[in-house]
């Protein structure tokens, strides 16, 4: 059960989110070279005032998340529990780093003014693999208590009624 539960829940989540990720990366990618770009006049601004904050962020956030996915994938490979724990201090850490590309996200769409289609793209991007990455770090969650209960009832040893050696037994 706990076999099938952590790696069944986890598995769709990261194809969707490297997907997701990949994608929102070469938005990022994009609209931060033509910010830079527009500094030195060969091409026009994208976004508003809020957009030279949120490119970084949502390009980070995006490698990290990438990053993540790739843990997962390692640790779907092995499924040891020193991998859970990297995959999912991953997964947290991209999961905070994409809230904060979400929050700036909404903010720029709650500044609004012109911006092309592919930066409104990349802010949706951005408010929904919250959302997934989220999901993603729930199930690996969700391994890890199937994992331990499943543990807890095959243990042996102290807490199953074996106390001390077989010789002590005997005497």
């Amino acid at each position: 059960m706990a076999f099938g539960l952590g790696r069944g829940l986890s598995t769709p989540l990261m194809v969707i989110n490297f997907i997701l990720y990949l994608i929102a990366a070469a938005l990022a990618g994009w609209a931060l070279n033509r910010n830079i770009d527009s500094a030195s006049g060969t091409a026009g601004y994208v976004g508003n005032g809020v957009t030279q904050w949120f490119l970084p962020i949502a390009l980070i956030a995006s490698v990290v998340g990438l990053a993540s996915v790739l843990t997962g994938v390692h640790h779907v490979r092995v499924y040891r529990n020193d991998s859970l724990a990297a995959a999912h201090a991953a997964s947290l850490i991209a999961w905070l780093l994409t809230l904060l590309a979400m929050g700036l996200a909404c903010k720029e769409i709650h500044i609004g003014g012109p911006r092309p289609k592919r930066l409104k793209t990349l802010e949706a991007l951005m408010i929904i693999l919250a959302f997934f990455e989220l999901l993603y770090l729930l199930s690996l969650h969700a391994g890890l208590v199937a994992d331990n209960s499943m543990a807890a009832n095959n243990r042996t040893g102290p807490k199953a009624g074996n106390y001390g050696t077989p010789a002590a037994s005997a005497v």
